[in-house]
């Protein structure tokens, strides 16, 4: 299965993009409801690993910059691609043009409620294949608005020790009963509290007053407290280490990986 790109299918051989001139592209694949799927990802670094699972609508130069702070923090930084345009500014054009695709693809949940998206397997073997050959407690997992949820779902396999939920906004709010919903099944949220109670903290981040997240942090808190660790900023912005960057969120997910990543 091809990556969801605005502009078709990906192509054999990727045009160089000076956002991503200086990281090294390779490809995994893993199932996905049964089907093997492939989707490119960028690396760059050294250290402990993480995986970046980038916003809507797209991998940005906001996401790659962020990614770029933790490689300068001494991480081992894995971008996947899973839908979207690659290497251009955010804009609210990309995103009008990528909702439509990414509704319709099967890799995602984006209105049902209790349920673990689909491409969360897929991301497991991504970072199970990291940890593997780094070695060390584990790898970190950071999602962001649509994706913010997968670093939760992510916190199943053992692979990921260091999950941070930024701004988590699926399933969509607006109907009732999904502004508290963790995109989680009950088995994989049993998991995820079992881990928490052997000492797997979650990162959660958000703006105080965004309302994309509804009451995802206070589900959260309900499901693994005080495992949970809530940073909420002041103001109504949105995207905390991208678009509307804050520092003091990106200080936290520095030290929240620091502190996790690094081996005994």
């Amino acid at each position: 299965m091809d990556s969801l790109f605005l502009d078709g299918p990906f192509p054999a051989s990727l045009p160089r993009v000076d956002a991503l001139e200086t990281w090294t592209r390779s490809e995994h694949t893993a199932d996905v409801r049964g089907r093997p799927t492939t989707h490119p990802v960028w690396r760059k670094g050294t250290g402990p690993g993480v995986v970046v699972v980038h916003e809507m609508p797209g991998l940005t130069t906001g996401v790659i910059a962020f990614a770029e702070e933790l490689v300068a923090a001494g991480h081992t930084v894995l971008l996947p691609h899973l839908f979207g345009p690659v290497a251009r500014p955010f804009s609210n054009l990309d995103v009008a043009r990528t909702m439509p695709r990414v509704c319709v693809s099967r890799e995602f949940t984006k209105l049902a409620t209790g349920v673990t998206t689909p491409v969360a397997g897929w991301l497991r073997s991504l970072a199970r294949e990291l940890h593997a050959e780094l070695g060390g407690p584990g790898v970190g997992a950071l999602g962001m608005c649509f994706t913010g949820g997968f670093a939760l779902a992510m916190m199943v396999d053992e692979s990921t020790v260091a999950p941070v939920l930024c701004q988590p906004s699926a399933p969509f709010v607006g109907l009732p009963g999904r502004a508290a919903d963790l995109n989680l099944s009950p088995a994989d949220a049993d998991v995820v509290r079992r881990r928490a109670e052997a000492g797997c903290e979650i990162l959660g981040i958000r703006y105080a007053s965004d309302p994309l997240v509804g009451s995802r942090f206070d589900s959260l808190t309900d499901l693994v407290g005080d495992a949970f660790i809530r940073v909420e900023l002041e103001g109504r912005g949105h995207s905390t280490v991208t678009e509307q960057r804050s520092q003091r969120a990106v200080d936290a997910v520095l030290d929240f990986f620091g502190e996790r990543l690094h081996a005994d």
